[in-house]
């Protein structure tokens, strides 16, 4: 594969790139190992109103798993959900798996969870659930390090909670989160770049080269992680501002790239230089 070190950053780019290249193909087993990090929401199912409603493809179960495979473990989702919504969605999972933003961390083959933060106090839960129902019933979305309030359905809302969650934050040592119409309170220590680092800890995952694959502003502590440790952010969507060094257009492109990856035996073992 490319040295994701070669490709221009965005001061290299100077203010702003035009675009960023899609990131090249991986041959499994590769001349050197990779790691690949993939966000959910947004990366592998499309957004949906509400965090319930998104569509799970079929297939998506098997494509995680074999990815796994094909990869010797070096392979973990990486997700703002908490792991128990995770599940609802995909059913079991083996694989590595990393839920509320890193908060909850949890090796391939374990159903032993590690915390990676303090649990979140139950007085921000209630200050924001109070916010929510004063402002038109907002979606509140109580995870075990983390808690977000999507505004998807009220975009009116927005500079009010913003104050709220600014406030809240300062009060309880949290860290702000603003995603796609969705603000997030999260323990300290509970970012998906934190759980990346502690992957790449892991014995199976030493010397190998990290990628993380995710479309919002929430996974730029991956992206920075990543690019730390001599690796790439690969962004999925319209282009913005970011860490990332690669890009693909849409969910429906990360499957395609995935999908080429778990299939490798269909391709040759070089990947393009």
């Amino acid at each position: 594969m490319t040295d994701p070190r070669e490709t221009p950053s965005l001061a290299e780019h100077a203010a702003f790139p035009r675009d960023l290249p899609p990131p090249p193909f991986l041959s499994a087993p590769a001349a050197e190992p990779v790691a690949l990090f993939l966000d959910f929401d947004g990366t592998l199912v499309e957004i949906a109103d509400h965090p319930d409603g998104v569509t799970v493809p079929p297939d998506l179960p098997a494509l995680i798993a074999r990815l796994s495979e094909r990869l010797d473990g070096r392979f973990a989702v990486v997700t703002g959900r908490s792991l128990d919504a995770l599940e609802a969605l995909l059913g079991p999972l083996d694989v590595a798996v990393a839920g509320s933003h890193g908060g909850e961390f949890r090796p391939a083959g374990s159903r032993t969870v590690e915390a990676l933060a303090q649990p979140l106090p139950e007085d921000v839960t209630a200050r924001l659930s109070a916010f929510a129902k004063a402002h038109g019933g907002l979606l509140v979305e109580p995870k075990p390090f983390s808690i977000a309030v999507h505004y998807r359905r009220h975009p009116e809302a927005l500079p009010a909670l913003l104050a709220c969650a600014e406030e809240t934050a300062a009060v309880f040592a949290l860290k702000l989160k603003h995603g796609k119409q969705v603000i997030e309170l999260a323990m300290p220590g509970s970012d998906k770049g934190s759980a990346v680092r502690r992957f790449m800890e892991a014995p199976s995952f030493a010397g190998a080269t990290p990628l993380f694959v995710g479309d919002d502003v929430t996974d730029e502590d991956a992206f920075a992680a990543v690019s730390a440790l001599g690796g790439a952010g690969i962004l999925v969507g319209p282009l913005r501002q970011t860490h990332a060094a690669w890009r693909l257009g849409s969910v429906a492109e990360v499957h395609a790239w995935l999908a080429a990856i778990a299939d490798t035996n269909s391709h040759k073992e070089n990947s393009p230089a």
